[in-house]
């Protein structure tokens, strides 16, 4: 990775970018392309503060990655709790360590806001994502079970 690699957190002035990038992500996901609609959710999230974003930016200043979390609360810890929900690396720029960069950024969040911890979901076919979360501290929970129901 080029040491000029930046980490911040996205800013509205970042959407046109950014909905381009998570609107990649998307697609990754199988659903249908539609970067108005990726920008106007980023928007909402940003405009009413409902998860934080951070991205990585290279030396020539383009957007390469980006993660995306929301708040949650531990009821038994009496804490926040933070689900990593989103995490995208643009193909052309992917095994050069930026994932690893916003999950530390997502952990300093942590840190800063005094929560008890992260938690992440992601698919048992995501051989990429199985490989870099233990590899970046987290722990696979066998123990629970993980329930959703959906509308």
């Amino acid at each position: 990775m080029n040491m000029k690699t930046t980490v911040k957190k996205a800013t509205i002035e970042d959407l046109d970018e950014l909905g381009d990038l998570f609107n990649q992500y998307r697609v990754f996901y199988k659903k249908s392309s539609d970067v108005e609609a990726a920008k106007n959710f980023l928007k909402q999230r940003m405009d009413k503060g409902e998860s934080e974003i951070f991205v990585t930016v290279d030396e020539q200043g383009r957007m390469t990655a980006f993660t995306q979390l929301y708040p949650l609360f531990s009821s038994t810890r009496l804490k926040r709790f933070w689900l990593l929900n989103d995490l995208f690396v643009h193909p052309e720029y992917r095994r050069k360590g930026y994932s690893v960069l916003l999950i530390e950024k997502a952990k300093d969040l942590c840190r800063s806001t005094e929560a008890c911890g992260m938690m992440l979901e992601t698919g048992k076919d995501n051989l990429e994502g199985n490989h870099l979360y233990p590899k970046t501290g987290f722990k696979l929970n066998e123990e629970q079970n993980f329930y959703s129901w959906d509308v």
